[in-house]
């Protein structure tokens, strides 16, 4: 972690305490009011109505806005703040460029439900994202490192070529969380993150959330949540409130599990392939190392075949099987069952806070087995 993030993160454990009066609780309060009190002349009251404001979403947004240094924005899903970037960005003849090997629902809603309106979709695979230019796209996002096959794109190099043809350029940066990578300070518009993996960290929420330094994306975007609805719940943003203020301990230790477990496998007789960006031999290792902080907690192994990996994800004692991930726990899950572009045998893991040893202990004899 760079100093300045180290400073950001200290102040975000303290950011609400100048607020306070004696008796006050440390900890922000849940308030799940529909309405507010607007007497006469109330238009100008903080909160008026629960799709408007929550003093709540206040606490949560302020305390992102802080890590991110940007105006933040949240929504009830990480796929809600994705289809708010589209919904105010892309307009009826628009053309956007999406990753061909990032997450498939970011791409389903854009063909399904923008196609229809004559929003043209096109995509490339991650590695090769640079390549072909980048004329006549309003709308460019970028997944780096791509879920789940891992591959890295330069941000700062595609953020100024497609700035410069006109696009708004927008990076998913769930994988990474902004301790690992910064897309804003990198050339990005708009930083995305589904707050339901690492960032609230526990498996319990569903949250996602926006981040811009632009005043007229912001003003977009909080118009559009505004008056369409998609809000995240107060509880919700208390729940990702206290998830986020133990996200520098847990990325830490998540990260170098994942580092220490890259390195075993990729010497393992019954592992066919390693895919991290922090190893040396990793064809995504030059540019992350570049633009990340952190190489961060994903990694994908490859096993023999289809039935050695279900069996890795159902037989190890301290893998969770999921479909999710950056949680507390390392999860895992075959990810071409999905129809992702991925072979048979290959293990998305999502290296968890267990201390390392046992962790690892419990693969191995797993890895026996197969």
């Amino acid at each position: 972690m760079s100093d300045d993030t180290a400073r950001l993160f200290a102040e975000l454990l303290h950011h609400r305490m100048a607020g306070l009066a004696a008796g006050d609780a440390i900890s922000p309060a849940i308030q799940p009011a529909s309405t507010f009190l607007t007497p006469s002349g109330g238009s100008n009251a903080p909160f008026q109505y629960g799709r408007f404001h929550n003093p709540t979403w206040d606490q949560a947004e302020a305390a992102l806005g802080l890590l991110e240094g940007a105006e933040v924005i949240t929504f009830p899903s990480g796929m809600a703040a994705v289809a708010a970037v589209l919904m105010t960005q892309a307009r009826a003849g628009a053309r956007i460029l999406l990753p061909s090997d990032g997450y498939y629902a970011s791409r389903l809603i854009a063909e399904k439900f923008f196609g229809p309106f004559g929003v043209t979709t096109d995509l490339r695979p991650t590695a090769s994202f640079a390549e072909g230019g980048f004329d006549g796209y309003a709308l460019v996002i970028m997944e780096t490192p791509s879920n789940p096959g891992l591959d890295v794109c330069d941000i700062a190099l595609i953020a100024a070529a497609a700035k410069k043809a006109g696009a708004i350029v927008v990076v998913d940066n769930t994988t990474m969380t902004p301790l690992g990578q910064r897309p804003l300070d990198l050339g990005a518009d708009i930083s995305i993150s589904s707050d339901t993996k690492a960032i609230n960290g526990h498996s319990d929420v569903l949250f996602g959330h926006l981040a811009t330094r632009d005043p007229a994306i912001a003003a977009a975007l909080h118009d559009y949540r505004k008056y369409t609805g998609p809000i995240p719940s107060p509880f919700d943003a208390w729940l990702v409130h206290r998830g986020l203020e133990t996200l520098e301990l847990r990325y830490a230790r998540m990260t170098e599990n994942a580092a220490a477990l890259a390195a075993r496998f990729i010497d393992h007789p019954k592992v066919t392939g390693v895919r991290y960006p922090g190893l040396p031999s990793d064809p995504a290792h030059a540019i992350a190392r570049k633009q990340t902080t952190s190489f961060g907690f994903m990694l994908g192994v490859t096993l023999a075949d289809a039935t050695a990996a279900d069996r890795f994800i159902d037989e190890c004692t301290y893998v969770q099987s999921s479909t999710s991930f950056g949680g507390l726990r390392t999860s895992g899950e075959r990810r071409a069952k999905w129809g992702d572009p991925v072979p048979p045998g290959y293990v998305r893991l999502s290296a968890g806070c267990e201390p390392l040893e046992p962790l690892w202990t419990a693969m191995a004899e797993t890895l026996k087995i197969l």
